[in-house]
């Protein structure tokens, strides 16, 4: 099969890259106990994964398809290997964000380079809504298991640091994904999007103004608030409210990342009979349902009840709250596929690039709101601030269907 090694080495990337940047609710959670900051404090380490990852993205789009896929990719894992090694020696709160800022660079670099990639891999926008939804799926399973990989380090009692012995498991994998990387063949022409560097930069700022771009973009930001504000802060989430054990806090949380995987990989075949507007419409109306019916039941002292060790002595809200991640999956990859799908393959690198950056201004400004509300009001609280951007995502997406209509 053509390009089998590259579509094989974008699958293996992404799989890494998701225990590195989901790992920010777990390193959060290990912040205030072990550093001893805030949960503001430590909501800002959202702010450096998220941030460099809008400023590489608007830096590089433009260019990367005349520097290289290939190239950017292996940089990136470069450039996070040696973050993952600087936080095992380094072991203080300044560390974790030097770490995530690396991973947020690195992930730019990624993340751009498959995005466009799969515009070259793909020959249909089924094709392509199918590969992009199995891309991310997978990506959620590599979530999936950074709840469980982290926590297997785990030994407060005997050494609190022991944690940070899983940064040599992860530098591992990430020296495996660039060797494979590296030997990996990519064929393919380069199409930018202008004759020049500059032409390149004009085409791509020209993009913003396209008023179903700049709707598709607001539309990314919002989902990526709402999935990053329940995803970063489930964790700790679990350990305010239901008191659940640092461990079983981290490994309870698994569940809203295979909820993700599956919901991601059930679009990729329901694509295929119902309309995508349709379907991202109802996603968001029972996800916002669940969070309705379940916050309410919320509002008690975690620290009023023994601290809960155990699978079996979980609450029935405790397994609840996590499936909102299967209504949640669809929304994002279907969203980018329909507008990348629409867009000359010229194009595809300076649209990642926007969506990208919206998408980490959403998980950041997300993410920090929760933070703060956490701090403030309590977690059960917080997650209500949700349900606003919630119901903005339904009338924006209502908007590109009916501004696709009219174009077409």
């Amino acid at each position: 099969m053509k390009n089998l090694g590259i579509k094989i080495s974008i699958f293996l990337n992404y799989f890494v890259f998701a225990i590195l940047l989901n790992s920010v609710g777990i390193v959060i959670e290990r912040s205030i106990k072990i550093y001893e900051v805030t949960e503001s404090q430590a909501s800002v380490l959202e702010a450096f994964k998220d941030l460099p990852i809008a400023i590489v993205s608007f830096i590089v789009a433009s260019f990367l398809p005349r520097f290289g896929y290939k190239k950017a990719m292996l940089t990136g894992l470069a450039i996070v290997f040696v973050g993952c090694l600087y936080m095992i020696f380094g072991n203080s709160f300044f560390h974790t964000k030097v770490l995530f800022l690396s991973i947020g660079v690195s992930f730019a670099l990624i993340k751009l380079s498959v995005y466009s990639l799969i515009g070259i891999l793909t020959s249909s926008k089924k094709e392509h809504a199918s590969f992009m939804s199995s891309v991310e799926g997978f990506f959620m399973v590599g979530i999936a298991l950074a709840y469980f990989l982290f926590p297997a380090f785990y030994n407060d009692e005997q050494n609190i640091n022991s944690w940070l012995n899983v940064y040599y498991v992860l530098s591992a994998l990430i020296l495996l994904s660039f060797v494979f990387l590296l030997f990996s063949k990519l064929e393919y022409t380069v199409e930018a999007a202008g004759t020049n560097l500059k032409e390149d930069i004009m085409a791509s700022a020209k993009l913003i103004i396209v008023p179903l771009v700049l709707v598709f973009i607001i539309s990314a930001f919002l989902f990526v608030m709402i999935e990053q504000g329940i995803m970063t802060w489930l964790p700790t989430f679990n350990k305010k409210i239901f008191n659940f054990s640092s461990v079983l806090s981290v490994q309870m949380a698994s569940i809203l990342a295979l909820t993700l995987a599956a919901g991601r990989f059930i679009a990729g075949a329901l694509t295929k009979y119902l309309n995508w507007v349709v379907l991202v419409i109802a996603c968001v109306v029972i996800s916002g349902g669940i969070l309705i019916y379940i916050l309410p039941q919320l509002k008690v002292d975690g620290n009023a009840v023994a601290t809960i060790q155990s699978l079996s002595d979980v609450p029935a809200l405790g397994f609840i709250l996590p499936l909102i991640g299967l209504f949640i999956a669809p929304i994002y990859p279907l969203l980018n596929s329909s507008v990348l799908s629409s867009l000359p393959k010229k194009l595809h690198s300076p649209m990642s690039g926007l969506i990208i950056i919206f998408s980490a201004l959403g998980g950041t400004i997300g993410s920090r709101i929760v933070g703060e509300l956490f701090e403030s009001v309590g977690g059960a609280n917080a997650f209500y601030f949700l349900l606003i951007p919630m119901g903005l995502l339904i009338v924006f997406v209502i908007l590109i269907d009916r501004m696709s209509k009219s174009k077409a």
